[in-house]
């Protein structure tokens, strides 16, 4: 078959399917236009998806009918006027957009350079170029795009439904929205919610003020402050607290020199920043932005410009993992407040059950009593009973021997007039609490430690500490997995693991494969204090331990770490992160557990230690280690406010 040269409209209509594969790319290449046009407000409507019609208005800088002409022409532009493809400092820049846009639609174009006397347009219709002629248009350009992909049936049959069409060209305007928080975003459709984010300011304030209007109210009160600079490397933004995740990586916005990318490099530095903090499968909620020489980074490698390619890819990706790492140990113990709300919310939901069911209850009893009966008769006389009046209490009654009293409580705690005198309820008060007044208040100069002083302890598992704003639930053993997991990292990291050599050794059986893992494991195993080898067939002899381990169940960390290394190797998992995962293991196996009734003392000294250990708010699995209640939250639930 003889090699033949394409129709100059086919032409177009394959690069469009490069650049625009639905409607919310064309969105995010014109509202990226009116962004490097230095519009200060951009409009954006969308009917049916962006496939009946897409309208984004700005009041930029407007084009001449000269510019406009070439506008529509493919690999024209005006964002290289040196053509240094390795000095890219716009966001868009391949010229393709309008043409690509222009092929598949009905492509109108309205627009008025600062000066002018009027404004010019042009149509395109399907690949079709018109004339420019004047028109009627304030300063800015208007763009109308109709019909999209009418003409290309196969790229409209793979397009998903209106409402998710609608919703993902509100997500590209949000990214954008993100990078620009002094620029005015307005989107409607007739499919989704729209929005108005009024211009904040440039600084850090503005920028988190923006972030909360578009990833939600809670981020601003779970974000942390980034910034780390290395060399001509800048790294800015905010970052949520481990406890605060997200089931996908939607949640996840990063920039680099302004411009939205979903970049693999990038989103791999994040997972392993967090990867001592989330459970499996969770999503950190953020907001970086990347600046960087433009010599240093390509933005060409896309298409649709969503990845780049670094200089230096290691010195970015240490740069990130660094400053994350940094800022994730700087929070220390700090928790998301998220989890005390939804202990809130759920003792909220207990106690509308509880009314529910006793309003319940009683509509039968009440049933019953109608008709009231006539009371017997008494000495005296007869009397009458008209149901206006209570019959009097039996002075007799005894709260002590009713099935309703309270179990935790001796009979002899109150009087019979059910006066308080004393009782047992199976905490202690806690002797390193500050010092109070008869009254009850704070003696002055008493404020209290961050995460408070031990009050009791529920269940042998949960520690109650009060705080000066209300009270924590602690739980000691996700807690104290933490404590133990920071501290063997510190040890292995400089090379202090001690070991206790054991009078007899442990052997543990294991399957064959189970031993041959743990075996080529030893090297590594040995730097953590665990000294192992193989006792025959389907055996395992355990010579050496850590001393933290001394009383923990041997037979099982055994098991756990064999099953760790199986998972590991499925997985492929760096060595680095199954080093971690080992020490994890450990510290699961030292910990405090629950069931186990610690003195108050021991609570305290819980409490502090978490206090001063970075990433404390959340064990080694990503769970959150406690919660906090406020006072006014307390006071709501039983109706005092």
């Amino acid at each position: 078959m003889a090699i033949r040269r394409l129709d100059p409209i086919l032409i177009d209509r394959i690069a469009a399917g490069e650049v625009i594969e639905r409607p919310a790319a064309a969105v995010k290449e014109l509202v990226e236009n009116a962004l490097d046009a230095g519009a200060r407000e951009i409009d954006v409507v969308l009917e049916g998806g962006g496939k009946v019609l897409i309208r984004v208005s700005d009041d930029g800088c407007g084009m001449s009918g000269e510019d406009l002409t070439l506008a529509v022409e493919r690999h024209a532009t005006s964002k290289l006027p040196d053509g240094d493809l390795f000095a890219i400092a716009t966001l868009g820049f391949r010229g393709e957009a309008l043409p690509s846009i222009g092929s598949v639609s009905s492509l109108n174009v309205a627009t008025r350079a600062e000066g002018a006397d009027h404004g010019v347009a042009i149509r395109v219709e399907h690949g079709v170029k018109g004339a420019v002629a004047p028109c009627g248009q304030a300063r800015g350009t208007r763009i109308e795009v109709r019909d999209l992909f009418r003409t290309t049936p196969a790229r409209l049959k793979f397009l998903k439904s209106d409402r998710a069409e609608a919703r993902a060209a509100a997500d590209a305007i949000e990214r954008l929205a993100l990078a620009h928080p002094g620029k005015r975003f307005t989107f409607t459709s007739t499919e989704t919610a729209g929005f108005d984010y009024l211009p904040v300011t440039e600084d850090a304030k503005g920028h988190l003020a923006r972030m909360s209007a578009i990833l939600g109210k809670d981020f601003e009160a779970n974000a942390l402050p980034v910034s780390a600079r290395r060399e001509s490397v800048v790294l800015e933004g905010f970052i949520g607290l481990p406890t605060w995740h997200r089931a996908n990586g939607l949640a996840q916005h990063l920039f680099v020199n302004g411009r939205p990318v979903r970049d693999k490099l990038l989103t791999g530095a994040v997972r392993a920043a967090y990867m001592d903090y989330l459970p499996a499968g969770r999503f950190p909620a953020l907001v970086l932005f990347l600046t960087c020489d433009p010599h240093d980074v390509d933005v060409n490698v896309h298409p649709a410009k969503a990845e780049v390619r670094f200089r230096d890819q290691g010195f970015v990706r240490g740069l990130i993992v660094g400053a994350l790492k940094q800022t994730l140990q700087q929070a220390m113990h700090r928790a998301s407040p998220q989890n005390g709300a939804a202990a809130l919310g759920l003792l909220a939901q207990a106690q509308a059950k509880r009314q529910e069911d006793a309003l319940a209850s009683s509509l039968p009893v009440i049933e019953s009593r109608l008709p009231l009966p006539m009371p017997a008769a008494r000495a005296g006389g007869p009397r009458s009973w008209t149901g206006a009046e209570s019959p009097a209490r039996s002075v007799d009654w005894d709260w002590r021997i009713s099935h309703a009293r309270p179990q935790d409580v001796e009979p002899s705690a109150l009087d019979i007039a059910g006066r308080e005198v004393g009782f047992k309820a199976g905490f202690a008060e806690s002797p390193a609490a500050p010092p109070r007044d008869s009254s009850g208040a704070e003696a002055p100069g008493g404020d209290l430690p961050p995460l408070g002083f031990a009050r009791a302890q529920l269940h042998d598992t949960y520690i109650v500490a009060q705080t000066d704003e209300g009270f924590v639930l602690v739980d000691q053993h996700a807690a104290h997995e933490r404590l133990v997991y920071e501290k063997l990292k510190q040890a292995r990291q400089s090379h202090a693991v001690e070991r206790q050599i054991l009078l007899l050794p442990t052997i543990v059986d294991l399957p064959e494969a189970d031993v041959e893992r743990l075996a080529e494991a030893a090297p590594m195993l040995a730097d953590y204090g665990l000294i192992v080898e193989p006792f025959g067939p389907g055996a395992l002899a355990v010579r050496e331990i850590p001393v933290v381990l001394k009383n923990g169940s041997i037979p099982a960390l055994i098991r756990d770490l064999a099953e760790q290394l199986q998972e590991d190797e499925r997985a492929l998992i760096p060595l680095e992160r199954k080093l971690d995962h080992l020490l994890a293991t450990f510290a699961c196996h030292h910990s405090v557990r629950a069931g186990r009734r610690l003195a108050i003392e021991e609570m305290n000294a819980l409490l502090r230690e978490m206090e001063r250990t970075p990433g404390s708010g959340q064990c080694n699995h990503g769970r959150p280690t406690y919660i906090e209640l406020k006072r006014a939250d307390i006071e709501k639930l039983f109706g005092r406010s």
